[in-house]
């Protein structure tokens, strides 16, 4: 069995396919029953989605690839050719070596974003509730986590702010110069959603409103900036009153529709609008971009604020590289190690059963009234020859074909000149 990475992110899918494979946070759980149940030889499996990918980790025999990648594009409803065309694949320690990467930012689109390293431990940790996270997983999991983390701590990689929200509230800033005087609506109440709030607290926003469905989970996130907590379904209501939109729901519809939008611009008087959706799916109809004063922005817009504070990050991504290899490497070692172990106990098992049946053997022959020394030694004389046969054939076979590494492995191992 081997551990493959299986997805799309955004260097290989546009914002539109990745709008269709993303899966919503409550549609995870039966997707992981589903891809376990359905593809043969899956055993353990992990989806982590979110905005900038989805992508499958997974304890598979390698010659069902195929079926797994038809799984993804028939489960998500994906022609398999466009799927297949955008798609890519990692197989044991290269999975490790990616899995690292994404964890610890050094593979998102805004490179070392701190919020991927939690979303990573949250797909790994749904995984194991639900049973699909087995032992080949939990390590390789665990390693990656914790090169993942080495990276955060010991390299600068996460010093400058340049995450999606950040990114978001400096290209409203460019639009708005003066944001005490403007108004934003936030919809969620997510990380991101929190992250952009205390960045727009720290700009001095002029008023703030948080909407998410939960109305419990946006009172909580409003009450820590003064803001005016509400439910998504009141958004099209309060929209003329805010200047500034930025969504980021788990939605799989969007809650803003054009002609909530286009309602909302007539009562503004057509002052202008900033939106920006980080959503995938979209929480914000692209069509929204077709309304004048209305500037829409999507995940995929907000590369260009993102780059100003890129290079500043370009070194320490270099320096970080060595810990990944490092932490790949410690992977591979612990998953041999685990095999190792894994025959250890195969090879004490069937010695024990060696035993316990040579032993039945000797009690029979002692309860029929062999002599006690006869049975003792027919005893030591079978499991030495059960015992020595493995490698009695190993030696012939090695012999015949020439195999000289392998007698020098016996001679090694036994002790022999």
């Amino acid at each position: 069995m081997a551990i493959l990475a299986y997805g799309i992110n955004y260097r290989t899918a546009a914002l539109d396919l990745r709008d269709r494979v993303a899966f919503p946070g409550e549609a995870l759980g039966s997707a992981l029953m589903a891809v376990t149940g359905s593809v043969p030889s899956v055993t353990e499996a992990a989806i982590l989605s979110t905005c900038n990918r989805t992508e499958v980790y997974c304890a598979i025999d390698p010659a069902d690839e195929g079926a797994l990648a038809q799984w993804l594009a028939d489960y998500r409803d994906v022609p398999a050719d466009e799927m297949g065309s955008a798609a890519y694949s990692h197989w044991d320690q290269d999975a490790a070596r990616h899995l690292i990467r994404v964890a610890a930012g050094l593979d998102s689109q805004v490179l070392g974003e701190p919020q991927i390293m939690g979303q990573v431990k949250s797909a790994c940790e749904l995984a194991r509730n639900l049973g699909t996270l087995g032992t080949e997983l939990d390590l390789l999991s665990r390693v990656s986590l914790n090169a993942a983390k080495r990276v955060r701590t010991d390299t600068d990689i996460g010093r400058n702010p340049i995450s999606v929200a950040y990114a978001a509230v400096a290209m409203a800033k460019r639009i708005f110069t003066d944001l005490t005087r403007k108004a934003a609506l936030l919809l969620g109440a997510g990380d991101t959603i929190q992250r952009v709030a205390d960045y727009l607290s720290d700009q001095g926003i002029g008023a703030m409103a948080i909407a998410n469905r939960t109305i419990a989970n946006a009172e909580r996130l409003a009450a820590r900036h003064q803001a005016i907590p509400m439910q998504l379904t009141d958004v099209a209501a309060a929209l003329p009153d805010y200047d500034i939109v930025i969504a980021s729901t788990g939605s799989s519809l969007p809650v803003v529709g054009k002609g909530a939008v286009e309602a909302a611009m007539r009562g503004r008087r057509h002052k202008p609008v900033f939106m920006v959706d980080i959503a995938v799916p979209r929480d914000i109809e692209p069509e929204v971009a077709d309304l004048p004063d209305v500037f829409l922005y999507s995940i995929d817009d907000l590369t260009e604020i993102i780059q100003e504070n890129l290079n500043q990050r370009l070194s320490a991504a270099d320096s970080a590289q060595a810990l990944v290899d490092e932490g790949a490497c410690r992977y591979a070692r612990e998953r041999r190690t685990l095999k190792g172990q894994r025959l250890l106990r195969q090879l004490r098992e069937s010695a024990q059963d060696a035993q316990l049946a040579e032993l039945d053997k000797a009690r029979r022959a002692l309860a029929r009234g062999t002599d006690a020394d006869e049975v003792v030694a027919n005893l030591a004389q079978a499991l030495t020859n059960k015992l020595i046969h493995p490698p009695t054939v190993a030696i012939r076979q090695a012999s015949a074909e020439g195999r000289v590494d392998v007698l020098d492995f016996l001679k090694s191992l036994y002790k022999l000149d």
